[in-house]
């Protein structure tokens, strides 16, 4: 199975619609779109197939509530996108890391503002950001409380309540 069937199913697994449909109109993404809270891929126009984990993590760490709404350029106008861009980051890696999927299938050389490989390299060093805060959301621990606690990459859960 290839990482980019992985990632599909893991997606659908974890709760996210996943449609295959052409869409006229740019994404921020290349081939990649949320609409109504659900993850739109045009394969004529995927450039970097890792890309819908990340878009997928979008999805993922909005609250519950609100991913109805989540659709094209909304996100850039939420008011903690920053903090949401951060969980989507790591939580696009530890996904990577349960799926047993390289990483740079996501944190590939054109992504991030070419910064993809670097943010993958400091994940590898373990300096990770965005963590505390899926942990503040209940997804991960950043350190074991007790033996045998769930600690960053492994994670609680998938999706915010």
């Amino acid at each position: 199975m290839s990482a980019f069937e992985k990632a599909v199913m893991f997606i659908k697994e974890i709760g996210i619609p996943v449609q295959f449909r052409s869409f006229g109109e740019e994404s921020f993404l290349p081939g990649t779109l949320i609409e109504q809270g659900e993850l739109i891929v045009d394969l004529d126009k995927l450039k970097y197939p890792g890309d819908i984990l990340h878009e997928a993590a979008h999805i993922a760490v909005v609250p519950a509530a609100e991913r109805a709404m989540l659709s094209g350029t909304a996100i850039a106008e939420r008011p903690n996108r920053e903090a949401e861009e951060m969980m989507a980051i790591a939580w696009s890696y530890a996904a990577c890391i349960h799926l047993s999927i390289d990483p740079a299938f996501v944190f590939h050389e054109h992504g991030y503002q070419a910064g993809g490989g670097s943010i993958l390299e400091n994940f590898k060093q373990g300096r990770f950001f965005g963590v505390p805060m899926l942990q503040w959301i209940g997804l991960t621990r950043e350190k074991a409380k007790a033996p045998g606690d769930i600690i960053y990459p492994a994670m609680i859960g998938w999706m915010r309540e």
